[in-house]
């Protein structure tokens, strides 16, 4: 083995860019670019975030030893020998042409990726790694397990949309990370639920989440029949009827939900439209049978890897319902979902599999950690800091914030380092109190501007989550949908979901101190240490990452104040 190197990690070119540093095997920090840039899902070189790290290491990029980026773009060929079996099937041939010539598409657009990478980094080795093991790696690694299954489940790798596999931490330092089994496209959850997303006037790769909380509102008998056709089971795990989901094509202009699956569910709904209770329907159908798919995927896991710890990754493993049913069926004696489960986190994983080869040692600095960006302590306002805008000190921040969120007010909260993944994790968050009985309209009418029927996610003292909710183990990172208990629904009411479910954020002190002791001393204020906590964000834009993004949120939104690096900050 070589001696440790500097290896800069990318997710970059397809969407959710992001950049992760490793420098002698430990982790320097990780940022998703659209924090940054203030375009949400981008797809551009993560410059900010790229530029970030090497000055937090202290480096500059030219310093960079090898650059480890999330496809291996050689791959995308491997889908063009089943074209002529898709080419004789009567369902599948007007598209197996169209497909191969965009699984070729793709893999030449690799190629100059891999060419605008090598003239940023002259010096730097370039190095493809296998999608799915980027994602498992990481899932692997971020956990605290010795040894557990690897469920990687999303819409596209270069060819696979599910893998199984195990990760095992060895003497010495090192770990072997194995696939076992995998699928490939057609097949694709990601790509079902993706495609039904767009069907339903959301856009797909982005508001997925959108839908998971409408099937809450509707009733999935209506379509279950339809949706146990269209994505039957196997013993392996699943496929895609092309009658309902046409084959793949990537490509504009090739719907990905076929005229049948539309006459017999409804019409392409658009965006303005008004959302019906068929749209709910379908959602309901859609997420029941997702549910039903990665129950049986956890099964073939435990099965084929004997393991009884479960990581699961990939852009699939962000619906926390499903996720949830996995650890209410008690496959395995605990699930680990890491805080970046889709792409963006594979900048970490893409990383890690190169230092791993080099070094011979899994690197440290990714267990249990989410709060990875750019951190702004010190931070400076003026008493104006926008037009309308005044800001103060508190003499005692934690304090003045917990007394203010037990009055009612509605504050965002921006300290600290800025969290991985999709979730607001304490740091860049929009707080408020769950006593109050209108606080999910406020707040989605006039705080994110989003549909009414969407959910709101609290944040609990792992040392009380046993008296508001039912799942048993740890959610540090709003990983899971949990049931709730009879004090929850009696005391705090808004936070539970149509279904009866929260997406709940368990916090301890090591975890977040700042955030476990706001719900100390909000417990003392109302009896519950509880709040509300979602991203500091309206729809539309990405969590903000920066003080300037913090303070138009607050200017553009329905929010009472914001808290920002112990500044006190409220409309004039």
């Amino acid at each position: 083995m070589t001696a440790s190197k500097i290896v800069l990690g990318l997710c970059s070119f397809t969407h959710d860019s992001a950049a992760a540093l490793f420098v002698d095997n430990t982790l320097v920090g990780f940022a998703e670019e659209e924090r940054l840039s203030g375009e949400k899902h981008t797809r551009a070189f993560p410059e900010r975030a790229v530029a970030w790290l090497v000055a937090q290491a202290g480096l500059d990029a030219s310093a960079v030893d090898e650059v480890a980026y999330n496809f291996d773009g050689a791959r995308y060929l491997d889908a063009l020998p089943a074209t002529e079996l898709w080419a004789r099937m009567p369902q599948t041939r007007d598209r197996a042409q169209a497909r191969a010539d965009s699984f070729r598409k793709v893999h030449a657009r690799f190629g100059k990726r891999i060419d605008t990478l090598r003239v940023k980094f002259p010096q730097a080795v370039i190095t493809p790694v296998l999608h799915h093991r980027a994602h498992g790696l990481y899932a692997f690694a971020s956990s605290h397990y010795d040894a557990a299954a690897v469920l990687v489940v999303d819409s596209l790798g270069e060819v696979q949309t599910t893998s199984i596999g195990s990760g095992l931490r060895m003497a010495g330092g090192g770990c072997r990370y194995t696939i076992t089994e995998d699928i490939t496209d057609p097949a694709s959850l990601g790509y079902a639920y993706g495609a039904i997303t767009e069907h339903l006037g959301w856009r797909r790769n982005d508001e997925e989440g959108t839908v998971m909380a409408l099937a809450a509102t509707g009733d999935p008998s209506r379509f279950r029949a339809l949706l146990r056709d269209a994505i039957p089971l196997t013993d392996r795990g699943f496929c895609l009827d092309p009658r309902w989901f046409p084959l793949r094509v990537m490509t504009t202009g090739y719907p990905r939900v076929s005229n049948e699956l539309a006459a017999a569910t409804c019409p392409t709904r658009r965006p303005d439209d008004a959302v019906e209770q068929v749209h709910a329907d379908v959602a309901a159908a859609l997420q029941e049978r997702t549910e039903q798919v990665m129950v049986h995927l956890a099964r073939r896991a435990r099965a084929i890897t004997g393991m009884r710890l479960l990581c699961v990754g990939g852009g699939v493993a962000a619906n926390c319902v499903a996720v949830a049913k996995i650890v209410e069926e008690g496959i395995f004696d605990e699930v680990h979902v890491p805080p970046a489960p889709g792409d963006s986190g594979t900048a970490i994983g893409a990383a890690m599999s190169v230092a791993l080869r080099a070094t011979g040692s899994l690197p440290g600095g990714v267990i249990d950690r989410c709060y990875l960006g750019p951190s702004y302590a010190g931070l400076e306002l003026p008493e104006r800091p926008r037009p309308g805008l005044r800001a103060l000190q508190p003499a005692a921040p934690l304090k003045h914030l917990a007394m203010k969120l037990a009055e009612g007010h509605t504050v965002g909260l921006f300290r600290g380092a800025l969290e991985a993944g999709p979730r607001a994790l304490g740091n860049r968050s929009i707080l408020a109190s769950p006593l109050l009985p209108d606080v999910v309209d406020r707040l989605n009418s006039t705080v994110k501007f989003r549909e009414p029927f969407r959910p709101f996610a609290p944040v609990v003292l792992a040392s009380a989550a046993a008296r508001y909710f039912t799942l048993g183990q740890s959610a540090p990172y709003m990983s899971f949908a949990s049931g709730v208990t009879d004090l929850t629904r009696a005391a705090i009411p808004p936070v539970v979901h149509t279904n009866d479910t929260a997406r709940v954020q368990t916090v301890t002190p090591e975890g977040n101190r700042f955030l476990a002791d706001l719900l100390v001393e909000f417990a003392a204020l109302t009896g519950h240490p509880v709040l509300i906590n979602t991203s500091l964000n309206i729809k539309g834009k990405p969590i903000c990452g920066t003080p300037d993004m913090a303070l138009d949120c607050l200017a553009e939104s329905g929010l009472d104040a914001l808290m920002v690096e112990g500044w006190w900050v409220t409309k004039c």
